[in-house]
């Protein structure tokens, strides 16, 4: 009862006329900025950070948390509608909804996100609400072999369910893998891929890794078959889902916080994995199969109302332990303690008005995410109208400005470009982009991860399956890997079954 009080007292103070104003301010920011590519909401929050000096710690927040849950739906835009991502935890989306704006139903698939990230931020923030405790108590006990298994299974899971081979799939996997091995060891400090280049030494960032194989690869694609296909409007639908779809998404959109808000909450967490895994669970689960690959509606509901419940666990650890697991969590740390506020077990204490102010406002931001975007759906689909040369000039022109944006170097534009050949390459002998993706943003964590678990062990391999949860992630790896060899037994098995018996 205490904590609904205090959550109601927060409602209170979030639904005063400044802070909706304030709070309406951070969704359209967050929106209108994760539409461009390669300008995610980390890089929103770091670039209004010195705009909020002059505001109360509560009304700055509010903006952020408005921010957050905005970029969120604002990078699942571009990915439905160019193919473009705007941020990481879109880069999923992008497999089921770009198809479905192709075939005139951006403007459904949009529908399908923003419900998908009203339902899954509304169901992630009430467990942050009720579950933190318990979530940051489990977090602090996950060691580095169970973040290993996870990483092993995200990598399994996302080559095999994509593109019509494993092998490429697996290519395409060790492609990113090589690309996250560019830098310095963070163990010995050894460069490793540099050539020599103290610019490298730094390796390469994900924005330009992600922003490189899918907008300037898909520009470049697409300018290479404008000559041999004609240039036509795309159809653009109704904005609203109809009964059928509604049938097909809300499974997904229940779904989604289960596998989204632990992972999360967990250190090393955020949104790439558990949208990797919604996508497999709801292909798997589906059943329109034939759908799959040519715009199937639940693999843009189930991924972005996990993509939302991911966000709201990531500010479990932040807020109570006061460990950042994305980048948006580690800016939003800058930020409370630019203001002299230590997040941590004493923060619900110390500043409990604050606190619940801002997990309030985070439904507040959810509805007005829902209010403004949803009605907005036939607008962003009329982005399929545009000519696609200058649709894609202007890609390119703010995919460009987005990589300048990372570290301000111009060798950051020659590496766009660079990057952008090789999905050029990839997508003209049919290897998934995705699996690259997922070998960048995660190869470098897996091997620190694997190294620190050898370590403990002494270089025993029996260190990496030395715990119940790492034994059963690498269960469902096996799984995985086997089923297209069990499939068959098993479904000769069930129809066995179904025969009758002759007597």
């Amino acid at each position: 009862m205490e904590t609904i009080s205090l959550l109601l007292d927060g409602f209170g103070a979030a639904l005063t006329p400044a802070n909706l104003a304030f709070a309406a301010l951070g969704v359209v920011l967050g929106t209108a900025i994760g539409v461009l590519p390669g300008i995610g909401p980390a890089m929103a929050v770091a670039l209004l950070l010195p705009v909020t000096y002059g505001l109360e710690p509560t009304a700055a927040f509010i903006i952020f948390a408005g921010i957050y849950y905005g970029g969120m739906f604002g990078g699942s835009t571009t990915s439905i509608l160019l193919n473009t991502p705007g941020e990481s935890a879109s880069v999923v989306t992008a497999m089921e909804g770009y198809p479905m704006a192709k075939r005139g139903r951006g403007p459904q698939a949009l529908a399908a996100a923003a419900i998908g990230n009203f339902v899954g931020g509304t169901v992630g923030t009430l467990a942050l609400v009720f579950l933190a405790p318990i979530v940051a108590s489990l977090a602090v006990n996950i060691g580095a072999p169970d973040y290993f298994a996870v990483m092993v299974l995200a990598f399994v899971a996302v080559t095999s369910v994509l593109g019509r081979s494993r092998v490429r799939g697996f290519a395409s996997l060790l492609t990113g893998l090589t690309i996250g091995l560019i830098g310095l060891d963070v163990l010995t400090g050894q460069e490793r891929l540099t050539f020599g280049s103290l610019h490298l030494a730094d390796g390469i960032d994900v924005v330009i890794v992600a922003v490189g194989l899918f907008a300037v690869g898909e520009s470049l694609w697409v300018a290479a078959r404008l000559r041999r296909t004609p240039e036509r409007a795309l159809p653009v639908g109704r904005p609203w889902l109809g009964r059928d779809e509604l049938r097909r998404t809300w499974r997904p959109w229940l779904r989604g916080p289960v596998i989204g808000f632990p992972f999360g909450a967990i250190p090393a967490g955020g949104a790439e994995i558990p949208t990797f895994l919604s996508y497999v669970t709801e292909k798997r689960l589906s059943r329109h199969r034939d759908e799959w690959g040519h715009g199937a509606v639940e693999g843009v509901a189930g991924p972005e109302s996990t993509a939302s419940a991911s966000a709201a666990g990531t500010l479990v650890t932040m807020l109570t332990l006061g460990l950042p697991t994305t980048a948006v969590a580690a800016v939003m740390l800058a930020a409370f303690q630019q203001y002299g506020i230590q997040p941590g077990p004493l923060l619900f204490e110390r500043e409990a008005s604050l606190v619940w102010t801002l997990i309030a406002s985070l439904f507040v931001g959810l509805v007005l995410l829902l209010v403004i975007n949803l009605p907005l759906a036939p607008l962003w689909a009329k982005l399929l109208r545009i000519p696609r040369p200058y649709l894609y000039a202007g890609i390119l022109f703010f995919a460009s400005l987005g990589a300048y944006a990372v570290g301000g170097q111009p060798i950051d534009l020659v590496l766009l470009f660079v990057i952008g050949v090789i999905g050029f390459v990839m997508r003209r002998y049919g290897l998934p982009v995705l699996p690259a993706v997922v070998g960048v943003i995660l190869g470098p964590a897996a091997e620190l991860q694997m190294r620190r678990a050898l370590q403990i062990s002494e270089g025993d391999l029996v260190g990496l399956v030395n715990s119940p949860m790492a034994v059963t992630v690498y269960a469902v790896v096996a799984l995985v890997l086997l089923w297209p060899v069990l499939r068959p037994h098993a479904r000769r098995a069930l129809d066995r079954r179904r025969t009758p018996t002759p007597r």
